[in-house]
């Protein structure tokens, strides 16, 4: 268990807290100025969120710059990535923060990518991340920070940077799903 490991494993670990801070009503007072309001759960889950999601590229940094890239580390840093997201998002849709159906969009996208990389490992192959894979996670996790602050600090301008971000969360997730079949489908078995 090395250093790269045991911060996978954190990430994991901060999924229930996350969970816990937007989902369970603590009845505090909330933060309120200007026609604006959030929670402190809100507040604590964020900066959770942050240092989670902060820990995805150095966990990877950590065990490549180390020479411990292991097998272990291999299967618990994307299980850490969807969990994270899957877990945030369907908290925000049970906060009626994002709508059902683009959740599922993009979990479904989550696990179908997933797939195809554990076919391609199957057949002897690695698919890395590519560019839109990459876009993809930052503006996910821009959209989610976005809809956990209600807006912070666009709702002050009245610009729905929460709403363009999910939406445009939903639309390079969709092609950077369909850019990861349409380049390796000579990885899907046609049996």
């Amino acid at each position: 268990m090395n250093l790269a490991n045991r911060i996978t494993l954190a990430r994991i670990f901060l999924v229930p807290i996350i969970m816990f801070f937007l989902l369970v009503e603590m009845n505090l007072r909330p933060i309120e100025f200007d026609g604006y309001s959030i929670t402190y759960e809100q507040i604590l889950a964020t900066l959770i969120f942050i240092i989670a999601a902060s820990t995805d590229g150095l966990d990877g940094y950590i065990a490549r710059k180390n020479k411990q890239v292991t097998n272990l580390g291999k299967l618990l840093d994307p299980l850490a990535d969807k969990l994270l997201v899957a877990a945030v998002l369907i908290s925000l849709v049970e906060m009626d923060k994002l709508p059902a159906w683009m959740a599922i969009v993009i979990i479904s996208r989550e696990f179908a990518v997933t797939g195809l990389r554990q076919v391609a490992l199957l057949e002897g192959s690695v698919i890395a991340a590519s560019k839109w894979g990459k876009w993809k996670t930052g503006i996910q996790i821009t959209m989610i920070i976005a809809l956990l602050l209600n807006n912070f600090p666009f709702a002050f301008l009245q610009i729905p940077f929460d709403i363009v971000a999910s939406w445009a969360a939903a639309l390079i997730t969709v092609y950077s799903g369909i850019d990861y079949f349409v380049k390796n489908k000579n990885i899907i078995p046609v049996e």
